[in-house]
Protein backbone atom coordinates (compact mmCIF):
# COMPACT_ATOMS: atom_id res chain seq x y z
CA UNK A 1 0.00 0.00 0.00
CA UNK A 2 2.74 2.50 0.75
CA UNK A 3 5.15 1.89 -2.17
CA UNK A 4 1.97 2.26 -4.74
CA UNK A 5 0.86 5.63 -2.83
CA UNK A 6 4.15 6.73 -3.34
CA UNK A 7 4.68 5.98 -6.82
CA UNK A 8 1.54 7.64 -7.04
CA UNK A 9 2.31 10.56 -5.72
CA UNK A 10 5.69 10.70 -7.50
CA UNK A 11 3.60 10.88 -10.65
CA UNK A 12 1.33 13.15 -9.94
CA UNK A 13 4.20 15.77 -8.39
CA UNK A 14 5.91 15.32 -11.92
CA UNK A 15 2.78 16.44 -13.51
CA UNK A 16 2.65 19.24 -11.73
CA UNK A 17 6.53 20.48 -11.56
CA UNK A 18 6.38 20.91 -15.61
CA UNK A 19 3.28 22.67 -15.46
CA UNK A 20 3.36 25.20 -11.74
CA UNK A 21 6.19 27.00 -10.72
CA UNK A 22 6.84 29.70 -8.02
CA UNK A 23 8.48 30.04 -4.70
CA UNK A 24 7.92 27.88 -1.73
CA UNK A 25 6.22 30.84 0.38
CA UNK A 26 4.18 32.72 -1.24
CA UNK A 27 2.18 36.17 -0.54
CA UNK A 28 -0.98 36.50 1.52
CA UNK A 29 -2.69 39.33 -0.09
CA UNK A 30 -2.05 37.86 -3.87
CA UNK A 31 -2.97 33.95 -3.09
CA UNK A 32 -5.31 33.78 -0.40
CA UNK A 33 -6.26 37.25 0.28
CA UNK A 34 -9.04 35.77 2.88
CA UNK A 35 -6.18 34.27 5.05
CA UNK A 36 -6.64 37.80 6.90
CA UNK A 37 -10.00 36.84 8.28
CA UNK A 38 -8.11 33.85 10.31
CA UNK A 39 -5.03 36.26 11.48
CA UNK A 40 -7.83 38.59 12.73
CA UNK A 41 -9.48 35.83 14.90
CA UNK A 42 -6.11 33.80 16.01
CA UNK A 43 -6.47 34.87 19.46
CA UNK A 44 -10.33 33.54 19.06
CA UNK A 45 -9.22 30.31 17.38
CA UNK A 46 -6.18 29.23 19.98
CA UNK A 47 -8.88 29.37 22.63
CA UNK A 48 -10.44 26.68 20.70
CA UNK A 49 -7.35 25.25 20.11
CA UNK A 50 -6.80 24.83 23.68
CA UNK A 51 -10.04 23.66 24.73
CA UNK A 52 -9.36 20.33 22.17
CA UNK A 53 -6.12 20.11 23.70
CA UNK A 54 -7.09 19.58 27.31
CA UNK A 55 -8.23 16.15 25.77
CA UNK A 56 -5.45 15.51 23.62
CA UNK A 57 -5.54 11.54 24.43
CA UNK A 58 -8.70 12.10 22.32
CA UNK A 59 -7.03 13.37 19.21
CA UNK A 60 -5.65 10.68 16.84
CA UNK A 61 -2.08 10.40 15.83
CA UNK A 62 -1.80 11.67 11.96
CA UNK A 63 -1.09 7.74 11.03
CA UNK A 64 -3.77 6.59 12.83
CA UNK A 65 -6.05 8.59 10.28
CA UNK A 66 -3.77 8.16 7.12
CA UNK A 67 -1.67 5.20 7.55
CA UNK A 68 0.57 6.06 4.23
CA UNK A 69 1.59 8.68 6.37
CA UNK A 70 2.94 6.28 9.14
CA UNK A 71 6.92 7.40 7.62
CA UNK A 72 6.82 10.56 9.23
CA UNK A 73 4.28 10.28 11.46
CA UNK A 74 5.05 6.84 13.26
CA UNK A 75 8.84 7.19 12.60
CA UNK A 76 10.13 8.27 16.69
CA UNK A 77 7.32 7.25 18.41
CA UNK A 78 6.47 10.38 19.47
CA UNK A 79 3.21 12.47 18.95
CA UNK A 80 1.41 14.12 16.14
CA UNK A 81 -1.73 14.30 16.72
CA UNK A 82 -4.23 16.10 14.21
CA UNK A 83 -7.95 17.43 15.01
CA UNK A 84 -9.49 17.76 11.68
CA UNK A 85 -12.78 19.92 11.16
CA UNK A 86 -12.82 19.89 7.36
CA UNK A 87 -10.85 17.33 4.73
CA UNK A 88 -10.61 18.28 1.34
CA UNK A 89 -14.29 19.74 1.44
CA UNK A 90 -15.76 16.94 3.72
CA UNK A 91 -16.45 18.59 6.88
CA UNK A 92 -16.15 16.43 9.93
CA UNK A 93 -19.62 18.03 12.06
CA UNK A 94 -18.56 16.93 15.65
CA UNK A 95 -15.50 18.47 15.23
CA UNK A 96 -16.96 21.45 13.71
CA UNK A 97 -19.45 21.87 16.49
CA UNK A 98 -16.61 21.44 18.74
CA UNK A 99 -14.73 24.88 17.08
CA UNK A 100 -17.44 27.57 16.53
CA UNK A 101 -15.49 30.49 15.71
CA UNK A 102 -13.43 28.60 13.23
CA UNK A 103 -16.09 26.62 11.71
CA UNK A 104 -17.78 29.61 10.51
CA UNK A 105 -14.85 31.51 8.95
CA UNK A 106 -13.82 27.61 7.34
CA UNK A 107 -17.62 28.12 5.84
CA UNK A 108 -17.49 31.64 5.04
CA UNK A 109 -14.39 31.09 2.52
CA UNK A 110 -14.58 28.30 -0.13
CA UNK A 111 -11.14 28.51 -1.18
CA UNK A 112 -10.69 26.63 2.28
CA UNK A 113 -10.24 22.89 1.30
CA UNK A 114 -9.22 21.40 4.60
CA UNK A 115 -8.79 22.70 8.23
CA UNK A 116 -7.06 21.30 11.15
CA UNK A 117 -5.65 21.85 14.77
CA UNK A 118 -1.71 20.14 14.41
CA UNK A 119 -0.41 19.39 17.78
CA UNK A 120 3.28 19.00 17.47
CA UNK A 121 4.37 16.64 20.97
CA UNK A 122 7.44 17.13 22.97
CA UNK A 123 10.85 16.19 21.03
CA UNK A 124 8.76 15.44 17.93
CA UNK A 125 10.74 15.80 14.23
CA UNK A 126 8.66 15.15 11.25
CA UNK A 127 11.38 14.23 8.78
CA UNK A 128 11.77 15.48 5.49
CA UNK A 129 8.77 15.30 2.79
CA UNK A 130 6.65 16.81 -0.04
CA UNK A 131 3.02 16.87 -0.60
CA UNK A 132 1.80 15.54 -3.56
CA UNK A 133 -1.08 18.48 -5.25
CA UNK A 134 0.53 21.85 -6.08
CA UNK A 135 -2.80 22.82 -6.68
CA UNK A 136 -3.06 23.55 -3.24
CA UNK A 137 -1.37 25.82 -0.69
CA UNK A 138 -0.39 25.16 2.77
CA UNK A 139 -1.72 28.11 5.68
CA UNK A 140 0.25 27.36 8.69
CA UNK A 141 -0.44 29.71 11.48
CA UNK A 142 0.93 29.66 14.99
CA UNK A 143 -1.36 29.19 18.37
CA UNK A 144 0.84 28.14 20.76
CA UNK A 145 5.00 27.90 20.47
CA UNK A 146 6.76 26.15 23.14
CA UNK A 147 10.02 28.32 24.34
CA UNK A 148 13.69 27.36 24.96
CA UNK A 149 15.43 27.92 28.00
CA UNK A 150 16.58 31.29 26.41
CA UNK A 151 12.70 32.55 25.73
CA UNK A 152 13.30 31.92 21.75
CA UNK A 153 10.66 29.78 19.57
CA UNK A 154 11.66 26.17 20.40
CA UNK A 155 9.69 24.43 17.49
CA UNK A 156 11.09 24.91 13.68
CA UNK A 157 9.38 24.56 10.02
CA UNK A 158 11.69 24.19 7.47
CA UNK A 159 11.03 24.57 4.21
CA UNK A 160 13.25 24.17 1.33
CA UNK A 161 16.25 24.89 3.35
CA UNK A 162 14.98 28.08 4.68
CA UNK A 163 13.99 27.37 8.60
CA UNK A 164 10.90 29.67 10.06
CA UNK A 165 10.43 29.81 14.26
CA UNK A 166 7.23 31.64 13.95
CA UNK A 167 6.21 33.21 16.95
CA UNK A 168 2.31 33.49 18.38
CA UNK A 169 0.05 34.74 15.97
CA UNK A 170 2.35 35.06 13.14
CA UNK A 171 1.86 32.93 9.91
CA UNK A 172 3.64 31.45 6.61
CA UNK A 173 1.73 30.86 3.47
CA UNK A 174 3.55 27.95 1.82
CA UNK A 175 3.36 25.26 -1.09
CA UNK A 176 4.15 22.25 0.41
CA UNK A 177 5.46 20.48 -2.38
CA UNK A 178 8.24 21.75 -1.32
CA UNK A 179 10.80 19.36 0.79
CA UNK A 180 9.84 20.53 4.45
CA UNK A 181 10.08 19.07 7.90
CA UNK A 182 9.14 20.37 11.69
CA UNK A 183 10.42 19.68 14.86
CA UNK A 184 9.74 20.55 18.37
CA UNK A 185 12.85 20.77 21.17
CA UNK A 186 11.30 21.56 23.82
CA UNK A 187 9.06 19.58 26.28
CA UNK A 188 5.68 21.24 25.46
CA UNK A 189 3.10 20.64 22.57
CA UNK A 190 3.38 23.06 19.49
CA UNK A 191 -0.05 23.82 18.64
CA UNK A 192 -0.65 25.25 14.85
CA UNK A 193 -3.82 26.23 12.88
CA UNK A 194 -3.55 24.46 9.12
CA UNK A 195 -5.49 25.09 6.15
CA UNK A 196 -5.02 23.69 2.75
CA UNK A 197 -6.51 26.32 0.39
CA UNK A 198 -7.19 26.15 -3.78
CA UNK A 199 -4.11 28.10 -5.13
CA UNK A 200 -5.55 30.71 -7.49
CA UNK A 201 -4.08 31.40 -11.29
CA UNK A 202 -3.46 28.15 -12.19
CA UNK A 203 -3.46 26.84 -15.96
CA UNK A 204 -6.67 25.49 -17.05
CA UNK A 205 -5.72 22.00 -17.27
CA UNK A 206 -3.92 21.98 -13.70
CA UNK A 207 -7.11 23.26 -12.52
CA UNK A 208 -8.67 20.31 -13.10
CA UNK A 209 -5.85 18.08 -12.40
CA UNK A 210 -6.59 19.11 -9.48
CA UNK A 211 -10.31 19.22 -8.87
CA UNK A 212 -9.87 15.67 -10.29
CA UNK A 213 -7.69 14.77 -7.26
CA UNK A 214 -9.41 16.49 -4.93
CA UNK A 215 -12.51 14.08 -5.64
CA UNK A 216 -10.30 11.24 -5.57
CA UNK A 217 -9.38 11.66 -2.21
CA UNK A 218 -13.21 12.75 -1.16
CA UNK A 219 -14.33 9.20 -2.28
CA UNK A 220 -11.33 7.41 -0.34
CA UNK A 221 -12.46 10.11 2.68
CA UNK A 222 -15.77 8.56 2.25
CA UNK A 223 -14.87 5.29 2.33
CA UNK A 224 -12.67 5.28 4.87
CA UNK A 225 -13.82 8.04 7.26
CA UNK A 226 -11.72 10.40 9.58
CA UNK A 227 -11.58 11.62 12.79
Amino acid sequence: MALSYDLAVDGVRALYDRRISGPPVLDLDRDFAPGHGFVNAWRAIRDEAMQIRRRIDEVPRFHEIMPEQASISANDGRDWRMFILKAYGIEQPRNMAACPQLAALVREIPEVLSASFSFLGPRKHIPPHRGPIRGILRFYMMLLMPRADDGSPAAVLKVDDVEYRLDEGQFLLWDDTFEHEAWNDSDDVRTVLSLDVWRPHMPIDMQFLSGLLIRLVQLGIRIRGVD
